[in-house]
């Protein structure tokens, strides 16, 4: 038995695959209006379906499209798509303890199909930050399903186009999903003071042209996340340092 068949095979694959589908209506919901936002921008349907194999990445190709659309320099379309996918940062160093073992063509191969909701379902799938036989197969089921829902749905909405009205709002349902990651994230201080205030600063510089609020809600968020990181530890109960 080869060990893609076996990978198949596996019920983790199933449970990962199970874990994904309720989730993966959000995310084609939200392929699908990235793909008309694209096109609607005035990308041509060559250069649109090849972002969106290539990059991957929903909440960057939707910030980026009405740049590109109004002819916006190429360093703010650049630096708005590595400022809305920096937390892929920090998302890989919560990686490395389950697949820094692998080689490393098989861990770029990987790389490309990780997201948002897979690392959420994944560390709670496996909480302890060690390697274990089954993982590969959790992993492989939950961004298969992710993945194909995506890409299926993004294709239909380039191939749409014009013709899927704006008034549908399902924009929405991506949104719902992303806000999920992001609520699941927000565990502490640390967390939750930078969302707000970045948050707060992206609706008070709303006005800003090319969408620049966005990379001030990031300056933000990372500027707050820096200083409460080097604050003090609170003490313990018997004068020891957390």
């Amino acid at each position: 038995m080869s060990s893609a068949t076996a990978l198949w095979r596996h019920p983790e694959f199933r449970r990962g695959a199970r874990d994904m589908v309720g989730i993966s209506l959000g995310i084609g919901a939200w392929g699908l209006v990235t793909g008309v936002a694209m096109v609607k921008s005035g990308m041509g349907i060559g250069i649109a379906v090849l972002m969106s194999l290539t990059v991957f990445a929903g909440s960057a190709q939707l910030a980026t499209a009405p740049l590109i659309g109004a002819g916006a320099p190429i360093w703010v379309i650049w630096a708005t798509a590595l400022c809305v996918n920096l937390r892929f940062v920090v998302f890989s160093a919560q990686w490395r303890p389950y697949i820094a073992h692998l080689p490393r063509a098989q861990r770029a191969w990987m790389s490309y199909f990780c997201a948002d909701l897979n690392i959420v379902l994944f560390l709670r799938r496996f909480p302890k930050p060690e390697p274990s036989p089954e993982q590969p197969a959790y992993f492989w089921g939950g961004v298969l399903v992710n993945a194909g829902s995506w890409h299926v749905m993004s294709l239909l909405g380039i191939a749409l186009g014009h013709r899927v009205p704006e008034a549908w709002g399902l924009g929405f349902a991506g949104t719902l999903a992303l806000l999920g990651v992001t609520y699941s994230l927000l565990a502490d201080r640390a967390t939750w003071l930078p969302a707000l205030l970045a948050a707060a600063a992206a609706v008070a510089a709303y006005a800003l042209p090319l969408k620049l609020n966005l990379l001030l809600a990031i300056a933000v968020a990372v500027a707050v996340g820096t200083v409460i990181d080097h604050l003090p530890k609170p003490a313990r109960p018997g004068g020891s340092p957390r």
